[in-house]
């Protein structure tokens, strides 16, 4: 057994079912940002051709801005759901830790920052469930008990 399969059964064997309320308002809350991105896609535009370490053109900008909206609403489907939880919470690291780091970070480090900790908050919740897993109610967890 390798250390990925390792970390997946002891997640699987040590999951409290309140984490399951938390996994469900995590993908809800990176679904209604998805739908906030694509609803108003302007600020995210303009930070994306202001902010020099991108170099995005506009096409490009316009296209990273959609396809994240993408990746959020898929995601957060998937996570509220419980389904392949684990790959699509992969699928959103990244994209947080980006956001923390060129985003929220170029907005300044001030306490009134919500945003920044709204990020830090849903990245560690992501790398929790990463390690956990979907738990008890989830599809996930339906489709291993009908095998």
């Amino acid at each position: 057994m390798n250390v990925i399969q390792k970390v997946e059964h002891w997640g699987d064997a040590h999951h409290a079912k309140w984490l399951d309320v938390v996994r469900i308002v995590l993908g809800l809350i990176i679904f209604t940002k998805g739908i906030s991105l694509i609803s108003d896609t302007g600020p995210q535009q303009e930070l994306l051709l202001k902010n020099s370490v991108f170099g995005f053109s506009e096409m490009m900008s316009s296209v990273a801005i959609h396809l994240v909206a993408f990746a959020h609403l898929v995601g957060g489907i998937l996570i509220t759901i419980g389904l392949v939880t684990r790959f699509a919470v992969v699928i959103q690291i990244p994209i947080l830790i980006c956001a923390i780091l060129f985003v929220n970070i170029s907005n300044g480090f001030s306490g009134l920052n919500s945003e920044l900790w709204l990020s830090v908050i849903v990245l560690f919740l992501l790398v929790l469930f990463w390690v956990v897993g979907s738990g008890p109610f989830s599809v996930d967890q339906q489709m291993r008990r009908k095998r």
